[in-house]
């Protein structure tokens, strides 16, 4: 298993660690534009490795995409992030065509690459990803859904009171701030529905605490939020490579599902080694529907800027 993540900041620098302590992946190349930032942030977390105990080669280029030729997986970080005030979606004009340059570098070198999109507007720049490369859908992940997912299931072990490992939460639609579409229908705590532990007015401020939570976060920070991006990628490349068939809500292009089509937004998916092997169709409330419905359309609106 090889491994490239493009964009050696924060986030991408997190992606390495955390696949390289996981222990699955051969090879991952680091990539920036900085010369030799992506070098350093390699070297840096190869000296980890006799500490946290991993045995992945981690080798940092300076702008060569022949050194992350064979890649099974690449992971697209690069562009720049959110500053405190700004939306994902005011990103659009410089990331967008820093994700098509990329893409396009990456399937020249690694024709069978599985590419995984972090880059912001995600949803936008995942069907992007699409729309420049020509690739299967099972191709291109949008990582959001993972990510807004693991915020969903903290917000609501800290209203409970119980351990995260007991939390099953999903949050589907687009990754903004208001497209998410946290299912706190269908949120349990070991099988048990969340609305057994949670008033509605709490359950309420769960969701939208975790509708904001990048939003939060870009604002303690100063900048957008990197370990739990960091962990959300490391777990849908080790699904990949281990072919573990585990589900994931990601930012898939749909041709009919859920009545949507000819746009990528997150909804409940099987990973392997595929990449995206099955969009689950799941059942959904009527207000649930009504919102990814109108996440959709917010998607749309985005998308139509390209």
């Amino acid at each position: 298993m090889k491994v490239t993540v493009v964009g050696a900041g924060a986030v991408g620098a997190s992606c390495a660690e955390y696949i390289a302590i996981k222990n699955f992946a051969e090879e991952i190349v680091l990539i920036d534009i900085k010369e030799g930032f992506a070098e350093g942030k390699a070297m840096d977390l190869m000296q980890t490795a006799s500490l946290n105990g991993f045995d992945s080669t981690i080798v940092g280029a300076t702008n060569d995409y022949s050194k992350t030729a064979g890649s099974d997986v690449a992971v697209i970080t690069s562009g720049i992030p959110r500053k405190p005030g700004m939306t994902r979606e005011e990103l659009i004009g410089i990331n967008a065509g820093i994700v098509k340059d990329v893409a396009t570098k990456l399937i020249a070198e690694s024709p069978n690459v599985i590419i995984i999109v972090v880059s912001n507007p995600m949803d936008t720049m995942a069907y992007l990803a699409h729309k420049a490369t020509g690739l299967s859908k099972n191709r291109i992940i949008g990582m959001g859904g993972a990510l807004d997912s693991a915020r969903f299931k903290f917000r609501l072990a800290e209203a409970i009171g119980c351990p995260q490992s007991d939390v099953s939460a999903m949050v589907i639609g687009g990754h903004s701030d208001t497209g998410m579409v946290p299912l706190i229908e269908k949120a349990v705590v070991n099988s048990v529905p969340v609305s057994e532990f949670l008033s509605e007015e709490k359950m309420a401020e769960v969701v939208e605490a975790t509708k904001v939570g990048g939003a939060t976060l870009t604002k303690l920070l100063g900048t957008s939020a990197w370990y739990a991006p960091g962990a959300a990628v490391s777990e849908l490349v080790k699904a990949i490579a281990l072919d573990s068939k585990k589900v994931f809500p990601c930012s898939a292009l749909l041709e009919g599902e859920y009545g949507l089509s000819d746009i990528s937004i997150g909804v409940p998916c099987v990973i392997g080694k595929g990449g995206i092997e099955k969009v689950l169709e799941i059942e959904l409330s009527d207000a649930e529907k009504a919102k990814l419905v109108d996440s959709a359309e917010g998607v749309a609106a985005v998308n139509a800027l390209l």
